[in-house]
């Protein structure tokens, strides 16, 4: 078992939680870990580099002079890649970085990375973040009591734009929907913030982080 520490929104620790490590895997599966953060970073990659070939470059075809009797070395056309001004050898065209991933393995190695987080103490959770009106002050300060404010990630049970722009101008802290995290974003950032409503959808369904839905009438 893993003891998870609860603080309130004044950043007071009321009282501590614990896990068992099953209901996360049991173990950190560093090869999904691995595989996982090459996807995501592979997959914002634009692949948007872009060189000429001799096909694509602007000359004649013409050969520039005869096969023989010039003492010069052979030559083809003012496009060959041997020439300033020709294409490229081997010219990038339309890359593609694109990674796919099945579903079960993201979601193991997302739970991978929360208990390394949690085997580095680097997770704590918040009771609850209400507020009526952003306040990034108030927001910032109880990162800062809680030891989050050199960067972290925090998760919430539901979207809630209010918090959202409470956090969103503070450097090296993201404000996500817990379902909506993955590995990379939480190996990224030295902290993680779960709210008490998100740690429950984590704990309470740990394959897919969101509530149950609920059964059709009559069914």
């Amino acid at each position: 078992m893993i003891s998870v520490p609860v603080y309130n929104m004044s950043g007071e620790r009321t009282g501590e939680v614990e896990v068992d490590e099953a209901v996360l895997g049991g173990k950190i599966r560093y090869d999904l870990l691995k595989q996982a953060v090459v996807l995501w970073q592979s997959n914002r990659r634009q692949g948007s580099a872009r060189t000429k070939n001799r096909s694509l470059v602007e000359g004649s075809t013409r050969k520039l002079y005869r096969q023989k009797g010039t003492g010069n070395a052979r030559m083809g056309t003012v496009r060959t890649c041997l020439r300033r001004g020709g294409g490229v050898a081997h010219a990038k065209r339309h890359l593609v970085f694109e990674r796919s991933m099945p579903r079960r393995m993201r979601q193991a190695a997302r739970n991978s990375a929360v208990l390394a987080k949690l085997k580095s103490d680097s997770v704590a959770i918040i009771e609850s973040i209400a507020m009526e009106v952003p306040r990034t002050r108030i927001f910032h300060a109880m990162l800062r009591k809680v030891g989050a404010d050199r960067g972290c990630v925090v998760a919430l049970g539901s979207a809630d734009p209010v918090v959202v722009r409470s956090g969103r101008n503070i450097p090296r802290t993201e404000i996500v929907p817990v379902y909506d995290l993955n590995a990379y974003e939480i190996l990224r950032r030295r902290k993680l913030l779960f709210t008490r409503e998100a740690w429950d959808l984590v704990v309470g369904n740990p394959r897919t982080w969101r509530r149950e839905a609920a059964p059709a009438a009559g069914a």
